[in-house]
């Protein structure tokens, strides 16, 4: 029996769903009570340092979950779980921790860092051993496991460091101090390496091993992410479609590239980084209704174990009868069915249309409120731009960069107008303002769609990347216009971003993830 603390915030459906894999039956813990009767605990904490820790003072958790931890009893803490055992975190000034571990969490620091690199630190990376553990078992040392955070454990120091990751400057990415275990990592979202990490925590006779075969220092790979575009069809039956430059009718019929989870599942055992759903169906009511996505999310995270992104939908909401629903609320019907990261589109135009005409935060958007919760890392700002020429500089009062492409009148000049409504709408706002605002609210990604490539298989628009990547210090996905594996390399070698996203060439078995990877071997980090 394996003993899981879920305190409401976050997906821990896919932790549940790894240790059932692997054969295990999970309690989920009502009352202190259960924190003490249990054999062997798992916290996978997810959000924002300062919540969490209101949330176990409230329920009463802090004392028992101390006392477990004292009497070296075998515990397992995942990202903000392993965090907790210190005594505070930067991101929460005057907020103790279970102050098991001694010292604080830190925020990562671009000024220690030779060049500076996105934070969150979101992706795969490697890990250096700096003790022998069970939890090495059956490893080589050259796996990489998922990330997603923006606090860290600081290298420096003497004892319990388990594991060092390398970004800008190591941070300690594990601890182990006897029986008690914390890993930075998401080992239920870490694929195959992952498993057999929950593998040998659950075991009890698994004996210590070493990591001999790493490198010297770690890197970040880059993100192959397979984009599913989900509607119903004109049968009411969920499928994956893809447009043509956002039109995704053929003959008059809705395009069918296949089932979503089936082709969730492909993809994973193709070696995808992430799976991303994006839910393009026009909602009549209100969202948390659409329970087909919320059972597709449930039905993938039982077999597919990297990170999942949905977005479609997630914003507040008043239904037919008057009943205000929140974002939050919607984003959190998501987690709960095994999300991992939300995509906010056509709304985070509203929201920054909205900031730049007040001039200040509300603190209450949908941007702002998912991130205070769930974290920064755990909101994505799916973006669809449009090119516009224009002559010169000033022509318009927007973020315009030169272009190597000319436009229908010899313009060398152009500006990303943000669209809403399936790109059917353009705005008077551009693709990089949007994306600035959008980090000072606290999104945590940038997801980029470019209008004008998508279903042309000519390429990503490297001109857009490159603006928005250059303006944000958070991570962008580059999507729209991937047609072959060296498409892929283009946008590595010659713009900073940190994933690209494909969809229709990946459906139609175009190209497979795995020859983009092995395209890619040599060139760039791939996992």
């Amino acid at each position: 029996m394996i003993t899981l603390l879920d305190y409401g915030a976050g997906n821990v459906r896919s932790v549940i769903n790894a240790i059932e894999k692997l054969g295990q039956t999970v309690k989920i813990v009502a009352s202190a009570a259960d924190i003490d009767r249990a054999e062997r605990l798992i916290f996978p904490g997810v959000g924002a340092f300062g919540s969490m820790m209101a949330i176990l003072e409230a329920k009463g958790y802090v004392a028992p979950l101390q006392r477990y931890l004292k009497a070296d009893r075998p515990f397992l803490g995942i990202c903000l779980g392993f965090q907790a055992l210190f005594e505070g975190s930067d991101e929460a000034q005057g907020v103790a921790g279970l102050g098991i571990l001694p010292g604080k969490v830190e925020r990562f620091n671009a000024d220690r860092m030779p060049q500076p690199l996105a934070v969150p630190h979101m992706g795969w990376n490697g890990i250096r051993a700096r003790q022998a553990s069970p939890l090495f078992a059956g490893l080589t040392g050259d796996e990489k496991f998922y990330f997603v955070h923006t606090y860290h454990v600081s290298a420096d120091r003497d004892a319990d460091v388990l594991t060092l990751t390398d970004y800008g400057y190591p941070f300690a990415s594990g601890a182990q101090r006897g029986r008690i275990i914390g890993t930075q990592f998401h080992p239920e979202k870490s694929g195959a390496a992952g498993l057999r990490i929950l593998a040998n925590f659950i075991a009890d006779d698994t004996p210590a091993a070493t990591l001999t075969d790493g490198p010297s220092t770690t890197q970040l790979a880059k993100r192959i992410i397979a984009c599913l575009d989900v509607r119903a069809n004109d049968a009411g039956d969920l499928v994956v479609t893809k447009g043509d430059q956002y039109d995704v009718r053929e003959s008059g019929s809705v395009r069918n590239m296949g089932k979503p989870v089936e082709l969730a599942g492909r993809y994973y055992t193709e070696g995808a980084d992430e799976i991303t759903f994006l839910n393009i169906t026009g909602f009549r009511d209100f969202p948390l209704k659409d329970m087909p996505m919320l059972s597709v999310l449930e039905h993938t995270s039982r077999s597919v174990f990297v990170p999942l992104t949905i977005g479609g939908g997630i914003r507040d909401y008043i239904d037919a009868s008057g009943r205000r629903y929140a974002a939050l609320e919607v984003a959190a019907a998501y987690f709960r069915a095994g999300a991992d990261k939300i995509s906010i589109g056509s709304d985070a135009v509203a929201i920054v249309e909205a900031y730049l005409k007040s001039g200040a935060a509300t603190g209450e958007s949908a941007i702002e409120s998912i991130a205070r919760v769930y974290g920064n890392q755990a909101v994505v700002i799916s973006v669809d731009p449009r090119r516009v020429y224009v002559a010169h500089p000033e022509a318009v009062p927007h973020v315009v960069i030169p272009t190597a492409t000319p436009g229908p009148n010899g313009e060398s000049y152009c500006w990303y107008q943000c669209t809403v409504k399936g790109g059917r709408e353009g705005r008077p706002l551009d693709a990089v303002t949007l994306a600035r605002v959008c980090e000072k609210l606290g999104a945590g990604e940038i997801l980029l769609n470019c209008i004008d490539r998508d279903g042309t298989n000519s390429g990503f628009d490297l001109e857009l990347i490159q603006a928005v990547k250059s303006a944000v210090g958070i991570p962008v996905i580059a999507s729209s216009g991937a047609g072959c594996e060296d498409h892929f390399a283009a946008v590595f070698e010659h713009t900073a971003a940190d994933a690209a996203l494909a969809a229709g060439i990946f459906h139609r078995r175009e190209v497979s993830i795995a020859a983009v990877k092995r395209h890619l071997t040599g060139r760039v980090t791939v996992r």
